[in-house]
């Protein structure tokens, strides 16, 4: 049950930090490419990265806290469901290259801060 209660308290959390940090990308970039689902799926990649590594290998982040912060938190802040259908109206709308750069950049992108993540929590 406390397992419960972490993935809810930090996926809330995770879809508010969302909210604001995606508006506050598009504020900055306009919505001509999905940025700000770019961005928190790349902010995503980097912590899920960095919190998985530093938590199975360190005994200073608990079971419960590592579930609540990957689970929840970024279950919470990544968008896979928002990126999914913006590239699908990109493609419908006729965007092609616009649809492709979306996803190869978000792939590619948020593989590589994957192994950022991974790197960084190494690093500590």
């Amino acid at each position: 049950m406390l397992e419960v209660l972490f993935i809810a308290g930090f996926g809330a959390f995770g879809c508010v930090t969302r909210f604001y940090l995606s508006g506050w990308v598009y504020s900055w970039t306009g919505r001509g490419f999905p940025y700000g689902t770019f961005a928190v799926n790349i902010i995503g990649a980097f912590f899920i990265g960095l919190v998985m590594e530093f938590s199975l290998t360190s005994t200073l982040i608990s079971q419960n806290l590592r579930i609540g912060l990957t689970i929840g938190f970024m279950g919470g802040l990544t968008t896979f469901s928002t990126f999914s259908y913006e590239t699908f109206k990109l493609i419908e709308d006729g965007e092609f290259m616009v649809a492709l750069s979306n996803v190869l950049l978000s792939v590619a992108v948020c593989v590589l801060f994957t192994w950022l993540g991974i790197h960084a929590a190494r690093s500590i």
